[in-house]
């Protein structure tokens, strides 16, 4: 297999920072499509992994699963893209695709395990896949993406992604007119819940521990904005919801938000707190309520949520940093120091490489 090297940010270690490190990219095969990366969402997942947290990190780690590019190569099978084109990568790059879950269009939660954009197993390769924090990557086409026309590229990054896992969610428990829909935490994640809800129909409710959050739960959509601190607030949204999207990752009481639903609502789980997360029976027997949780979605979701973005102007909020700058915007999603997501712009990392 011929490859050619790309230029990325790597870490070697879960202790050491992000540094520059050179990889290698297959050249196309038939079916594949190269991009050029332009720009490149930073997700709490990279940080997460990158340190090793979920426990199964493959080292050197390249992260990045938010990923906007320019065609670059195509292989002769392809038919959906050509030189050119604006294209996105997800989270996924592979999955088995013939099993129960892949041909129903759930790629992501294929019975094999997909094959992930990194820290997955280069089926191709070999060793670890490397994600998007480089100048270039080559995906099969099936797991390419079509970007519309008019969305602003840097913004559209972290749909791959935030985007996916807040849109899934509503869409599957059919979130619309009519309903009262409760968004947990207002970061990443929780900023596009409370777009896309919206933009759903729902009457939407932010619950935020951040009393300096409430103008901004406003300006993205949300139609009120509760301080979850306060017990008095809380009560009075008792037995109310119809379905509410949890996007907080850190320890939280998860069931001061289940006594919230009302009869056969539902609350979702999309954050990954590193810690299990004690629920308290009776708040799902009585009323009979639903947890549960969601992943991202699979490819045909992604394209139709990229096309409802397009036609609703919908992109996420960000920063848009160099790549020498990732490890002082890591030490920021710490501290929760963004609103609401940083994208790399990949051009600082092509004049590296020249330089």
């Amino acid at each position: 297999m011929l490859t050619t090297k790309a230029k990325s940010y790597a870490a070697q270690a879960a202790t050491t920072a992000l540094a520059p490190f050179a990889i290698s990219r297959r050249n196309p095969g038939p079916s594949d499509v190269e991009m050029e990366i332009l720009f490149c969402g930073v997700c709490h997942s990279d940080l997460h992994q990158a340190r090793n947290e979920w426990h199964n990190t493959v080292y050197p780690c390249v992260p990045g699963h938010e990923i906007v590019g320019r065609v670059t190569r195509v292989g002769g099978s392809v038919k959906k893209f050509k030189v050119g084109d604006t294209a996105a990568v997800g989270c996924m790059v592979d999955s088995c695709r013939t099993c129960a879950n892949c041909k129903a269009g759930n790629e992501q939660y294929c019975l094999t395990f997909p094959t992930f954009t990194y820290n997955g197993a280069d089926k191709v390769l070999g060793g670890p896949t490397f994600g998007g924090y480089s100048t270039g990557i080559v995906v099969d086409e099936g797991f390419v993406l079509r970007v519309p026309a008019g969305l602003d590229l840097a913004a559209t990054a972290p749909l791959l992604c935030a985007g996916i896992t807040t849109y899934s969610p509503l869409r599957h428990w059919k979130v619309g007119p009519g309903q009262k829909v409760g968004i947990v935490g207002l970061g990443g994640l929780g900023h596009m819940g409370v777009k896309f809800a919206r933009a759903f129909g729902a009457h939407v409710v932010l619950f935020t521990t951040s009393p300096g959050k409430v103008a901004d739960g406003l300006r993205l959509g949300a139609h009120e904005v509760v301080i979850s601190k306060n017990a008095d607030e809380m009560k009075k949204h008792a037995t109310s919801f119809d379905f509410i999207l949890d996007a907080v990752s850190a320890e939280h009481d998860i069931n001061a938000y289940l006594s919230l639903l009302k009869l056969d609502g539902t609350l979702t789980i999309v954050g990954a707190p590193e810690h299990p997360l004690p629920v308290a029976v009776f708040n799902l027997l009585l009323p009979r309520r639903n947890f549960a949780g969601s992943a991202i979605g699979g490819i045909a979701e992604t394209q139709e949520m990229l096309d409802f973005c397009a036609k609703h102007k919908i992109v996420c909020d960000i920063e848009i940093i160099p790549i020498q700058k990732i490890n002082e915007a890591w030490a920021r999603l710490l501290k929760q120091d963004v609103k609401y997501r940083f994208v790399i712009d990949m051009a600082s990392l092509k004049s590296e490489a020249a330089a």
